[in-house]
C-alpha cells in the first residue's frame, strides 16, 4: 500500500491545489478529515473552502513535488510552491491514511525561500 498511498497523496494534493478540492476530497479522503493547519478548518468542507479560496485568489500558483516518503500509514510530501510575485515556498505535508487507503489526517509546515542564504545549499 505504500506506493499506492504515495501516488494518492500526490494526486490528492495536486487536484486540490489546481482548483478541484471537492473532487479531491470525494476521491481520496475517508469518512473523517482531521486538519492540523491552524489556517484551515478541521473537516472536509473546511479543506474544500480553503482551497477554493486559494484557487480563486491565486489561480497562477504552481507546485512541484520534490520528494515523497512513506512509512506505515503516513506519507510525506516535500514540495516547491511558487505564488504570485515569484514568492517561493518549501512545504512539507504529512498525510495519515486509514485501513482503506483514504486520507484521514493532515499536518504541514511552510517556509518561504529567502533571497539570501548563509550557505550554498538549496532548500531541497
Amino acid at each position: 500500500m505504500l506506493e499506492e498511498n504515495k501516488k494518492n497523496a500526490i494526486d490528492f494534493y495536486k487536484m486540490a491545489y489546481e482548483g478541484n478540492p471537492r473532487d479531491a476530497v470525494e476521491k481520496f479522503v475517508g469518512d473523517v478529515y482531521i486538519q492540523h493547519n491552524p489556517a484551515v478548518e478541521d473537516n472536509k468542507e473546511g479543506f474544500i473552502r480553503y482551497f477554493e479560496r486559494m484557487s480563486k485568489k491565486y489561480p497562477e500558483k504552481s507546485i512541484e513535488f520534490v520528494r515523497v516518503i512513506a512509512e506505515d500509514d503516513l506519507v510525506a510530501l516535500h514540495t516547491h510552491q511558487t505564488w504570485p510575485g515569484n514568492d517561493e515556498y518549501v512545504t512539507m505535508d504529512f498525510f495519515r491514511f486509514d485501513e482503506n487507503g483514504k486520507i484521514v489526517e493532515h499536518w504541514d509546515s511552510i517556509q518561504q525561500i529567502p533571497e539570501k542564504s548563509a550557505n550554498d545549499n538549496t532548500m531541497y
